[in-house]
């Protein structure tokens, strides 16, 4: 399977940060999520990991995400997920990363939307 190294967007959007996650999430991925999530981070509020464009996620980019909960955690702030599919969802629950942030099926669902937000 050829990889496709991870790219960030971060964009704003309804008071949150929006980070689209466009590749996929590996051991390479680690530098350009940090640096997305710092710049997140600098902006204060909420952030919504968008995953509608990532095909794969193995088990370094799992602990790669744990790691962002941990330092969104620490400060105090908010993560939420959407745009998983149906396998990365059972994989988030299977994990418990789902105990740890809100899971929506949309972006409008996770800026609080009338649709698409549940917390697992």
């Amino acid at each position: 399977m050829a990889t496709r190294e991870l790219e960030v967007a971060v964009r704003e959007r309804a008071g949150a940060t929006i980070l689209d996650l466009v590749g996929d999430i590996d051991a390479a991925a680690d530098g350009a999520l940090q640096r997305a999530y710092d710049a997140a981070a600098g902006r204060g509020g909420s952030v919504v990991l968008n995953f509608s464009r990532t095909e794969y996620i193995n088990s370094t980019g799992i602990a790669l995400i744990v790691g962002l909960l941990a330092q969104a955690r620490a400060r105090g702030a908010r993560i939420t997920a959407c745009g998983l599919s149906e396998h990365y969802r059972e994989i988030f629950e299977i994990t418990r990363l789902a105990d740890f942030m809100t899971i929506a099926d949309t972006e409008n669902g996770a800026l609080g939307g009338a649709e698409g937000g549940h917390h697992a």
